[in-house]
C-alpha cells in the first residue's frame, strides 16, 4: 500500500510563508516525480510545482520566483516553500507522486489528502 501524507499547511497573513511537506511512503520501487496541485472554490485544480527525481523543476508563471519544490529522495517527502503569500494563493493543495510499485511494471499517480492553505489578513 502506498500513502502520502501532507503537513504544514495553515492559516497566514499577506506576505508570509508557509513550507508544505508531502512523504510517500509503503511499497515503493522508484519515484519519478513529485507535484504540488492547488484546487480555490469554483476553480478548476491547477499544477503550482513540479519536480523530477533528478531535480528538474516546473512553476506556472503565478508562482515562479514565490514558491519553490524540492524533494528529498532518500526520504521520499517533497516540499513546497511558499514565500510572499497572496490572498488568491488561498487553496486546498494537494501532492501528487508518479511512482512505480514494487513488483509492478508501470507507473501510476498517487494523491494526497490535501492540506488547507488560507492566506488572509
Amino acid at each position: 500500500q502506498v500513502q502520502l501524507v501532507e503537513s504544514g499547511g495553515g492559516l497566514v497573513q499577506p506576505g508570509g510563508s508557509l513550507r508544505l511537506s508531502c512523504a510517500a511512503s509503503g511499497n515503493i520501487f522508484t519515484i519519478n516525480a513529485m507535484g504540488w496541485y492547488r484546487q480555490a472554490p469554483g476553480k478548476q485544480r491547477e499544477l503550482v510545482a513540479g519536480i523530477t527525481s533528478g531535480g528538474s523543476t516546473n512553476y506556472p508563471d503565478s508562482v515562479k520566483g514565490r514558491f519553490t519544490i524540492s524533494i528529498d529522495n532518500a526520504k521520499n517527502t517533497v516540499y513546497l516553500q511558499m514565500n510572499s503569500l497572496k490572498p488568491e494563493d488561498t487553496a486546498v493543495y494537494y501532492c501528487k507522486v508518479n511512482l512505480r510499485r514494487a513488483g509492478w511494471i508501470l507507473p501510476s499517480d498517487y494523491w494526497g489528502q490535501g492540506t488547507q492553505v488560507t492566506v488572509s489578513s
